[in-house]
């Protein structure tokens, strides 16, 4: 790492990350060209590259990936959680290569290069991650230029002016304008994903579940059918008098970017109408927050986050320990915490709150991903607990 100068480059680079500080880290640019400014973290799964770029959770982030081969399993259009990525680039060690799995069907470069996001090779990740835990996630500015041609100054003032995430709301640009029906089952091998109506053998009435979209991952509606439920989806602003209107037997909270106080300005009211209603709710990451804050607790910016695929969470109840996908930034205050809200799960990283339920109303939600993609699949539990509980 170099403090900020002007280009040229040195010989061979052609992509470049600027962070806030003053620092500059040159390596080989890939995918589109082009710069994008936003807070730099790092995630340690060793699979699911796919699925983390297109994490709505991940909007105005650049992504630094511990794991040193990532591409080798190319692209493919199943192993997605949204429309297209939301991270806005990412940062490896080793130059993508070409894919080895039958189930591709794009290089990853390509891939990135179709979806204008940007990518940076070559990099030390290890001492990179070592950055971000010793000194927290930084605002920084991702560039590529096949001639390897850089205003670094410009790149520098880019990352310093940027406001970063705390105060931020992100899940109403990532969040769907108009409610619609879900109709996918879980991937199977051979098949693809079904429609949730072959899953449950053509059965129509199902608990009806309707979830609040906040930048949420498809894979969590499918997990939700798995287990039983009906899904209809609605916008991150939808109404107390919206949601209702589809009478739900459930309502999900879904994850999403950005500061949970900031999305809360429109979306606590609702959640306490609701909550007022004693139907069943869930929540998950963001959603999470968003139940906090609902019942009067507090959530504050982290100094690294936590994201990856392979974090212990304890479950208070029994003493059992879920290996867990995480992605998030910011966390609920323990202390905060109401006394009609008890603390169901604590991370065993950093001893940070990863679940709740209420005593007075039947709600629960956890900081995690239950539904992984990617991840380990010892919480897939939660989505039968709470589609069981509207039986």
């Amino acid at each position: 790492m170099a403090d900020a100068k002007p280009f040229p480059a040195p010989d061979g680079a052609t992509g470049v990350l600027v962070l806030a500080s003053g620092e500059v880290v040159w390596g080989r640019g890939f995918g589109a060209e082009g710069q994008a400014v936003g807070e730099v973290c790092f995630h340690t799964a060793m699979t699911g590259y796919q699925e983390i770029m297109t994490d709505p959770s991940f909007a105005g982030q650049i992504i630094t990936f511990t794991f040193p081969h990532i591409g080798n399993v190319g692209a493919n259009p199943d192993d997605v959680e949204a429309d297209g990525p939301h991270a806005l680039g990412m940062i490896v060690r080793e130059d993508v290569t070409a894919p080895s799995s039958f189930r591709s069907t794009e290089r990853l470069d390509e891939w990135m290069k179709r979806h204008a996001r940007i990518g940076l090779a070559g990099i030390d990740t290890r001492a990179l991650t070592r950055r971000i835990r010793t000194g927290g996630a930084p605002n920084g500015v991702i560039a590529h230029a096949a001639d390897g041609r850089f205003d670094v100054p410009l790149l520098l003032e880019m990352a310093r002016a940027w406001p970063g995430l705390e105060g931020m709301d992100l899940a109403i640009a990532v969040s769907t304008k108009a409610g619609y029906r879900w109709e996918g089952g879980v991937w199977r091998l051979g098949s693809g994903h079904p429609k949730d109506t072959e899953v449950h053998g053509g059965q129509r009435r199902r608990p009806h579940v309707v979830a609040i979209d906040y930048g949420s991952k498809v894979n969590i509606f499918r997990n939700l059918v798995k287990a039983g439920a009906e899904v209809s989806v609605v916008s991150a602003t939808a109404t107390f008098d919206q949601v209702m209107a589809l009478q739900p037997d459930g309502i999900f909270l879904s994850n999403g970017p950005g500061d949970p106080a900031a999305t809360g300005a429109y979306a606590v009211p609702v959640i306490r109408q609701l909550l007022e209603t004693n139907i069943p709710l869930f929540g998950i990451c963001l959603g999470h927050q968003l139940l906090a804050l609902a019942v009067g607790a507090q959530t504050t910016k982290m100094f690294q986050g936590h994201r990856g695929a392979n974090h212990p969470v304890k479950r208070l109840a029994d003493g059992a320990v879920e290996i867990t996908s995480m992605n998030h930034g910011f966390a609920v205050e323990r202390d905060s915490l109401p006394v009609n809200a008890r603390e169901t799960h604590v991370s065993l990283f950093d001893g940070s709150n990863a679940g709740l339920e209420l005593t007075d109303k039947p709600a629960f939600s956890v900081q995690y991903h239950p539904e992984a993609s990617p991840g380990p699949q010892d919480s897939f539990y939660l989505f039968e607990r709470f589609v069981g509980s509207l039986q």
